[in-house]
């Protein structure tokens, strides 16, 4: 039973998250598209 209770606390974070558990929906501030963020790219080589 102990097993259990990790994946399960794991699933119920989840499902809380994914349900908007954080407050009802709020529209942008700005019309139009946003985008923002990080991006990268590299190359793994094995040695």
């Amino acid at each position: 039973m102990p097993r259990l209770i990790i994946p399960v606390a794991l699933l119920a974070c989840l499902a809380l998250a994914a349900c908007g558990a954080d407050g009802a929906p709020k529209t942008p501030t700005r019309s139009g598209i946003t985008v923002s963020g990080e991006a990268s790219i590299g190359v793994a080589v094995a040695k």
